[in-house]
This record gives C-alpha cells, structure tokens and sequence, in this order.
C-alpha cells in the first residue's frame, strides 16, 4: 500500500506542478503578446516617400503652357491667375 500512495503522491505532485508551470508560461506570453502590441501602436508610420522630380516637372510643363496662352491671347488675366493657382496648389 505505501509503494501506491507514494506513486499516486508524486503523480499529483508532478502534475499540479505542470499545470501550475503552463498557467504562468501562458500569462507571461500573455503579457509579451499586450506589450508588444502596445509598442507596435506607439510607432509612428514611416514618412510618406519624397515627391518624386516629375511632379515638378509637371507642374512648371503646365505652368509654361499657361504662359504660352495667355501670351497667345487665348486666357484671360483672370484665368491665367486662376489656373495658375490651381497647378501650384497640387
């Protein structure tokens, strides 16, 4: 009989022992989970990437054509200024 009871002891030892040790690994990957997660939302986004040159070649190309109308007589003062802040407004 005490052969038995000392197997069955070390059985509910080993496994409280067991349980016990998944619990914490789980609260700790729990913890590291929320944490990292909090880090991931405390960074800020990457800087958007620089215009590139042909958005200003773009706009002096629109800017010149412009010119080229209201040299031409087909744009109006007005229109010339309202175009015109329009394209540098982009």
């Amino acid at each position: 009989m005490g052969l038995i009871r000392g197997v069955a002891r070390t059985a509910v030892v080993a496994g409280t022992a067991t349980a016990v040790s998944n619990r914490v690994s789980r609260r700790q990957a729990n913890r590291w989970s929320e944490e990292n997660e909090a880090q991931y939302e405390q960074q800020a986004p990457p800087p958007p990437p620089a215009p590139a040159d042909s958005g200003t070649d773009d706009m002096i190309a629109q800017l010149k054509q412009l010119g080229e109308l209201h040299e031409a007589g087909v744009l109006t003062d007005e229109e010339f200024a309202a175009q015109k802040a329009k394209v540098m407004n982009q």
